[in-house]
């Protein structure tokens, strides 16, 4: 794998962050993207192998310029075999707190970005006959929270799609990896958005108790590497997809006393 490029979203902070300095440790030629360049161009002084690392600023909200930075980011090291598409954002309210702007924009970002970045990629992983979309879901990806409604639709979302695309061109050898993440030491809850569009501005005492991203950045490597259709990654909360799936009313009392912030 090592002579794979790797293209990363969402890759100024978090698990993002934490998979490019896993990839670089590795060897790998990365292309890094997110709204931060600054914080973009930090990563890439202070790691093991600057020359394989470049820069891409990239906002996924801006849809119309992906197709010209598709063909930016496939110059750069002649090449792309995979996309991770990590960028994001999360949420923290109530169904009846939260105004229609809010699940517009978390359906805008984490759906519909992933997506148009992946379609307009899609024409070049064809062309070469090959490709790989690691998709960063999430569990609520797979059975829906209270507090995130709008962010757990927009995760289903991304399954229904990919699941269409790895059926749809097996035959042009493109692959699609589903990761589940549960609860990860990262500043995902403090930037989540709450019922008027603000950010919460404080971390989940799940959050703060979760796994850290470099353990989770592992475990995705491992993941890419074995070319896995779907893995879900945590601690116990990642039970919780079985539950649903074989005592869904049980699962449904659970989750109506889980204490999810």
């Amino acid at each position: 794998m090592k002579d794979q490029v790797i293209w990363i979203t969402g890759a100024s902070s978090g698990i993002g962050e934490a998979l490019v300095r896993k990839f670089d440790a590795e060897g790998y030629k990365l292309i890094i993207s997110s709204r931060n360049k600054p914080l973009l161009s930090q990563i890439k002084e202070k790691s093991l192998h600057p020359e394989n690392l470049y820069v891409l600023p990239l906002d996924l909200v801006n849809s119309d310029s992906f197709e010209e930075t598709c063909n930016e980011a496939a110059s750069v090291f002649g090449k792309i075999d995979v996309l991770i598409n990590n960028g994001g954002i999360s949420q923290r309210s109530l169904v009846s707190e939260t105004g229609l702007a809010v699940d517009r924009k978390i359906m805008e970002v984490n759906f519909f970005g992933t997506i148009a970045l992946s379609k307009a990629l899609l024409p070049y992983f064809q062309k070469q006959n090959k490709g790989h979309f690691v998709v960063i879901s999430s569990l609520v990806g797979k059975f829906g929270s209270p507090y995130r409604s709008a962010y757990a639709a927009s995760k289903h979302a991304l399954h229904g799609f990919f699941d269409s695309l790895r059926a749809e061109h097996y035959k042009d050898n493109i692959l699609v990896t589903m990761i589940c993440p549960g609860f990860i030491r990262t500043n995902v809850s403090i930037n989540a958005l709450t019922g008027d569009g603000s950010p919460l501005n404080k971390m989940d005492d799940a959050q703060q108790k979760g796994i850290s991203p470099e353990t989770c950045a592992l475990e995705i490597f491992n993941a890419v590497k074995k070319r896995k259709e779907e893995v879900l990654i945590g601690g116990k909360e990642k039970y919780a997809v079985y539950l649903k799936r074989f005592f869904p009313a049980l699962f449904s009392k659970i989750l109506r006393k889980a204490k999810v912030r």
